[in-house]
């Protein structure tokens, strides 16, 4: 990608990202920008990074570990944001600082044993299906205290908070209600443990609705990266 054109879409988002902290009187360095890389070549994200970038979310697993390889003389915080099949949690606990996407139990104790004993504790964000979309993943909000309280009790994880993919609003009230919901789900299960902290939600076209519910991480590829490539591995 051009690198005149990568800088320019950074300044932009993150001048966006300044306005709606400011709007919702929050300071602009209470959100953090995800980069969303999947289907983006590693010189991309060398270049993100050169410009200050730090963070990157991957979905698709074989892709992230070619790109993690190829970085790794780089100093950068890589988030698994996809979802998770059983066969491959070993690889996302031994090369990833967070996932965001655990909706069940199982992926979660399987996350804690195969999370190499050298490594930090791997960070944690529960994928809540705020939408109710049967094609979406997520715990439900009935079952979430249930598999936030036992997630929290692993070895080798620390749950932060929660994350959610909305369905896809154009108006600007409408992306606010999913992400007010997400946001009072975090403050219930903060009542039993004040630690949780993160809210992934968000993206390049809510971003706005998103902090102003409180969003902590907000994951941003199209606005960053331009459109979007075919993946290059699942």
């Amino acid at each position: 990608m051009d690198a005149d054109t990568l800088r320019h879409n950074i300044d932009r988002l993150l001048e966006r990202v300044r306005l709606s902290a400011e709007k919702s009187q929050r300071e602009p360095g209470s959100v953090r920008v995800l980069a969303v890389s999947k289907t983006r070549p590693a010189a991309d994200v060398r270049e993100a990074a050169a410009l200050g970038l730090r963070e990157f979310g991957e979905n698709y697993l074989q892709e992230a570990l070619d790109k993690i390889e190829t970085l790794a003389d780089l100093d950068l915080c890589w988030h698994f944001i996809g979802p998770i099949q059983s066969n491959k949690t070993r690889p996302i606990a031994s090369h990833f600082h967070w996932v965001h996407s655990v909706d069940r139990l199982k992926i979660a104790k399987r996350l804690s044993e195969q999370r190499p004993e050298g490594l930090p504790e791997l960070q944690i964000c529960l994928q809540v299906n705020i939408s109710r979309e049967e094609s979406k993943s997520g715990v439900s909000l009935e079952d979430l205290p249930a598999l936030a309280h036992e997630v929290a009790q692993l070895p080798r994880l620390r749950l932060r908070g929660l994350m959610a993919i909305p369905a896809p609003a154009a108006d600007p009230a409408q992306q606010h209600q999913p992400f007010a919901a997400l946001r009072r789900a975090l403050a219930e299960l903060q009542r039993r443990d004040p630690g949780l902290d993160t809210l992934s939600m968000g993206m390049s076209g809510d971003l706005e609705a998103a902090i102003a519910e409180g969003a902590t991480i907000i994951r941003v590829g199209t606005d960053i990266f331009g459109p979007r490539s075919t993946p290059a591995g699942g």
